[in-house]
């Protein structure tokens, strides 16, 4: 399984008090040499963290696997194109935006979406870049990706991770189901958002999911025990067998 490392919360760092300083480039590079497997970025409509400057240096001066997390509009469209001829960016994923949100609050309304987005996946496909879609771990909603184009999926694991320890199980079920039913689409399962050492074991013991995105708890980690220490500490919970 894949470890990618988001690095928009260095870049939240950086712009609370201005300037250069800590820099997501360089966080993105100490994340590849800590043991990361690839690198994701949201870049949002507000920039209110990573910005667009980051995002083309990330992608010139990093090696790495990068995934540009976007919305599904013409701008967004229109940079990962650019990173696509420019610096051949591997895969986006395609997630809901709202202007208010504090994060990502749930995921994609892929059977509620307007033709743009199926127009989006088909240009970003089209280039060569490996499209994902952001979705809740729903039967329907992982049907339609599929008939879109989409290559991959990202399960939403929210729900799951913020859940009381004891209330996790049947959460954790619902999304080995909805994994194995992605696979058997022929879709690439992917995972994400607010997952921890303590939740990511169930999630790594999900033979379908090949990759996981972490970001605010890593750099939140990374405060008091440094990213390669923090890295390296979810790359051992990844490895360890988890009851699910």
């Amino acid at each position: 399984m894949r470890l990618s490392v988001n690095v928009d919360h260095v870049a939240t760092l950086r712009n609370a008090r201005g300037g250069a300083f800590p820099c997501p480039v360089a966080a993105a590079r100490l994340c590849m040499e800590s043991g990361a497997d690839g690198i994701t970025v949201h870049l949002r409509e507000d920039r209110r963290h990573i910005r667009d400057a980051d995002v083309f240096r990330i992608a010139a001066e990093v090696p790495t696997r990068l995934n540009f997390e976007m919305a599904a509009t013409e701008e967004m469209v229109a940079t990962a194109l650019k990173l696509r001829e420019g610096h051949g960016l591997a895969a986006c994923c395609i997630v809901p935006e709202k202007r208010a949100e504090l994060t990502t609050e749930g995921g994609l309304d892929v059977l509620g979406a307007g033709p743009f987005l199926a127009d989006a996946v088909r240009r970003l496909a089209e280039s060569g870049i490996e499209v994902s879609l952001f979705v809740e771990p729903d039967a329907a909603q992982i049907a339609r990706t599929a008939a879109l184009g989409a290559q991959a999926i990202e399960l939403h694991t929210g729900t799951y991770a913020e859940a009381p320890e004891a209330e996790r199980a049947p959460l954790a079920a619902r999304l080995a189901e909805a994994a194995r039913a992605a696979a058997g689409m022929g879709l690439k399962v992917h995972a994400g958002h607010g997952l921890s050492f303590d939740t990511v074991g169930a999630i790594a013991a999900m033979p379908e999911v090949e990759e996981v995105s972490i970001g605010h708890f890593l750099i939140g980690a990374a405060v008091f025990e440094g990213l390669p220490g923090a890295i390296q500490r979810m790359r051992a919970a990844m490895a360890r067998p988890s009851p699910r």
